[in-house]
This record gives structure tokens, sequence and C-alpha cells, in this order.
């Protein structure tokens, strides 16, 4: 629409913030059947041509585990060309040699912050899974590569419930002292609210953690995830995970709903005067296309309020 959203900036926002798009890893990974190898990576390249500089392209994980991954070898080599930073997800040493034999340069590490997840998604517990990771991370870091730390159920857990913030803080800065460069600070259900995202920011910043090493990965399962994000912004917070037409959730977690989509992430961060680098139009275009292949309509409210047709 022509001159909207209106751009009124509010005081206390950062000027830019970085969208780490995951729709092409975390979207996809959800999907009842595979998408096909060249789908996959046609998107990847439209979403780096919408301006997104970083697009986690896919995960090198056992494909008896996540399937709708598998082909993380053929699709990887046919990315050679996108301008676009790819993050890729190892699980373990073995994922990382995988990912590392591609010429993988960015690599993320999936952690919980509960003992029921880590058990049901890792088969570990929670230190178990960090031990795991520590020679993923330093190969990695030897190597080269930047790490990300994903950590999940840091608000909320499907079989756990409420999650102590001391427990998630005690996990996040283990990560970060494994090596990893940053760390994505996931709500996998979807249940957190603005004051308890607040309170787990100021919690990791009391405990020395940098704000600019955080990032934040959110869910819209109760309407939450623009407001949540809004409060991380206002914390300082730079990076933010999103997923192109809101695609994806956890095949771990199965209350877990939709990512927060990327559309309306960037509609919010435009009105805000907050540059992203992102073309909204070249994105939901990319996005509606996505639902085309996927035979259903983009749950993201932005997608269909700007793909509508009279």
């Amino acid at each position: 629409m022509i001159g909207l959203p209106m751009t009124v900036p509010a005081p206390g926002l950062p000027a830019r913030v970085r969208i780490h798009e995951v729709g092409a890893r975390d979207g996809l990974q959800n999907e009842k059947t595979a998408v096909p190898t060249a789908v996959k990576a046609e998107f990847i390249h439209r979403l780096a041509a919408a301006g997104l500089d970083t697009v986690e392209a896919t995960s090198f994980v056992h494909p008896k585990w996540v399937p709708q991954l598998a082909d993380a070898e053929q699709l990887f080599p046919l990315l050679s060309d996108v301008d676009a930073a790819l993050p890729v997800l190892v699980p373990n040493e073995r994922g990382l040699d995988r990912a590392l034999a591609l010429g993988a340069t960015r690599i993320a590490v999936f952690g919980s912050a509960t003992e029921t997840f880590a058990s049901r998604n890792l088969n570990r517990t929670v230190d178990e899974s960090l031990a795991m990771f520590e020679p993923v991370v330093a190969r990695a870091k030897e190597g080269g590569a930047h790490v990300r730390g994903y950590l999940s159920m840091c608000f909320g857990d499907p079989w756990e419930g409420a999650v102590p913030v001391p427990q998630v803080v005690r996990v996040a800065k283990a990560l970060l002292d494994l090596g990893c460069d940053e760390l994505s600070l996931g709500d996998t259900i979807g249940v957190a609210t603005p004051g308890h995202v607040r309170a787990l920011l100021e919690a990791l910043g009391e405990e020395g953690v940098a704000v600019d090493r955080i990032g934040v990965h959110f869910h819209d399962t109760y309407g939450q995830a623009l407001s949540n994000t809004l409060v991380a912004l206002q914390h300082g917070v730079t990076t933010v995970d999103a997923s192109a037409g809101g695609l994806g959730g956890c095949p771990y977690a199965k209350s877990a709903t939709g990512n927060l989509a990327t559309e309306d992430l960037v509609w919010m961060l435009d009105g805000l005067g907050i540059e992203t680098g992102v073309d909204l139009a070249a994105l939901t275009a990319t996005s509606v296309w996505m639902a085309e292949q996927l035979g259903r309509p983009s749950p993201s409210r932005t997608v269909r309020a700007l793909s509508h047709k009279e």
C-alpha cells in the first residue's frame, strides 16, 4: 500500500535490526511431506534477493529424525551463489563433519533449557548435551566458523510447565562459555509474555551476558510474538529470528505452532523506522509463491493483507 505503514519512530529502539530468517530450515522441517530440493533452493535464493542477509539453509541431522531435511548434501551446493550468510544446524560432530565438508562457515547447535525436552530431542540430559556440543563448537571455531547456540524452552515447556529464569540463565551461560558467538533464546511453544521476556533479558544482563550476543526466537501460538519482540528491542536486542510466511514449528513439541512471520515483523519495523534491508513486497511475493508450492495459504497476516485481491 502506498505510504503505509506510516513511519513513526519510537524512542529507545535500535536503528537497525538483523533478521535471522529461519523459514527454509525451521519452517520446512515441520512439513508433513518433503519439499523438493529445487524448490528449497529457489526459496532461499528468493529470500536473499528480497534483502534478507542471513538465511538459515538446512540441518545436517540424521534423516531418520528430520526426514524433511534429508537432502542437505544435495541442497547446500546449489546455494553457492546466494548473497547471504547461510547458517546450518548440526546436532553433533558427525553433522559438523558433513557441513564443513561442503564449505559451511556458519554453524548452529540446538540445546534445551529443560531436561524433558533435552531427553526427547537429544536423548540426553541438559549437561550431557552441553558436553556433546563442546567439541562441535571448539572444532567449528578452530576452523574459523561462526557458531550460534539455540536454546529452546526458555519460557515454558509442554511437559514441565513454567521454566525458572535462573535455570535458563545457567544453560544460556554454559552455551556461551563453550564458545558460541551468539545465543538465540527460543520461546518454542509460544507461551512467553512481555514481562517474562524482560525478566529473562535482565537476568542475563546481570550475569554479564552482553545484549549484542542475544537473539530472540518467538512463536505466535498465543499471538504474543510481536509484543515480545518489541520488549526485546526496547532492551537492546538487535537480532530477531523470523520465518517467511510464518512457516514452521517444532517436530518434537507438538504444541509449537508457527514462528513469527518475517513479513509481520518487517511491517512493524518499517512502521517504527527501523532498518532491516528487506523489501517487503518482494518478501511477500516469495511467501505467496512458497504457499503455492505447499498447497495452502500463508498464516502471516501481513502476507494475506498485502496479497489480497479485490
